[in-house]
């Protein structure tokens, strides 16, 4: 650009024609992002949750469910968690890209920052997760806490924005659209975004193992394939049937999460302001009621708890 310039300009030193052109340099490296795994998260996050410092649990299990920046999440304002509707949300002041923006908070979170701010965090501080001695935490300070963790969960070196790749790419394993992930990480251009397009690990590996066995019976013999060897329609007609009988039916679709991994969102959708639901589907929420009074949730047994004296209320008038 300084030889365009130079030119464009008309200065007496410039070239009589420019010497360098973009298809002149050296192609870039774009390495993927790192994210942990499926199975590594689920450590992680358990490893946190037993960790008896407060701080290292909120700040693991908040940047592992929103997929904040370290810099935007030790900026959070004290104010920085609202209600809009009937939902929680976290504001994330402006940053990086000189733009602020708002995400959908689980109730799960809201509960466990209320609780260290409680305990820890005078009314008039100005920010939303502070050190219990009041300073601002740092990039260090989060990264130490995240190894803290990791080390406890026998996992490896772990740079904290691995957390953000992690739950972009849970998300676009599961489905989630590209523009809504843009959305939630605060992306300005899709160009980032797309790259995570690349590592739906679930995806190309369910597609992969689709065909294994047709694979190996060319590789292993001569003569033509069986004739129930199954077409590429058909193979996807049979994944589909595999997956509605080994998935969890949903109200409006699949939960596709291994039964080994616990699920901190079974109340998300219950929470959204779009969220409806009527007297017939009484069974169903008082069976959701039940499942979380039995494994001690409570805050998923008084959401229900709600639902179903809404529905009594509405029957009575």
């Amino acid at each position: 650009m300084f030889f365009v310039c130079i030119d464009e300009w008309g200065w007496d030193q410039a070239p009589a024609r420019v010497p360098m052109f973009p298809g002149d340099l050296p192609r870039q490296d774009h390495p993927l992002p790192k994210a942990l795994d499926d199975a590594a998260a689920a450590k992680l996050l358990r490893a946190a949750q037993a960790e008896p410092r407060l701080l290292v649990r909120v700040t693991i299990e908040v940047l592992l469910r929103t997929g904040l920046r370290v810099s935007e999440f030790t900026a959070l304002s004290a104010d920085a968690v609202v209600q809009i509707g009937a939902a929680p949300w976290l504001h994330v002041p402006v940053g990086k890209l000189r733009e602020d923006r708002y995400l959908p908070l689980h109730p799960h979170l809201v509960v466990l920052i209320e609780q260290y701010r409680t305990a820890h965090v005078p009314a008039e501080h100005p920010l939303l997760l502070p050190r219990e001695n009041g300073r601002a935490l740092d990039r260090h300070t989060v990264t130490r806490f995240i190894n803290k963790a990791g080390t406890a969960a026998g996992l490896a070196h772990i740079h904290p924005h691995q957390l953000r790749h992690t739950l972009a790419t849970q998300a676009i394993n599961r489905g989630m659209s590209l523009e809504a992930i843009a959305a939630m990480l605060g992306h300005r251009s899709m160009d980032m975004t797309l790259r995570y397009a690349k590592i739906a690990n679930r995806t190309v590996a369910d597609e992969y193992f689709a065909v294994t066995d047709q694979v190996d019976a060319l590789y292993a013999k001569t003569e033509p394939l069986p004739a129930d060897a199954i077409g590429p329609k058909m193979a996807r007609l049979r994944r589909e049937h595999h997956r509605l009988l080994h998935h969890r039916l949903l109200g409006n679709g699949h939960c596709t999460r291994p039964a080994e991994l616990d699920c901190a969102f079974e109340s998300i959708c219950e929470n959204c302001s779009f969220f409806q639901t009527s007297i017939e589907f009484r069974p169903t929420l008082q069976a959701q009621h039940d499942d979380a009074e039995k494994k001690g949730q409570h805050h998923r047994a008084d959401l229900f708890n709600q639902l179903l004296t809404g529905l009594t209320e509405g029957e009575a008038s």
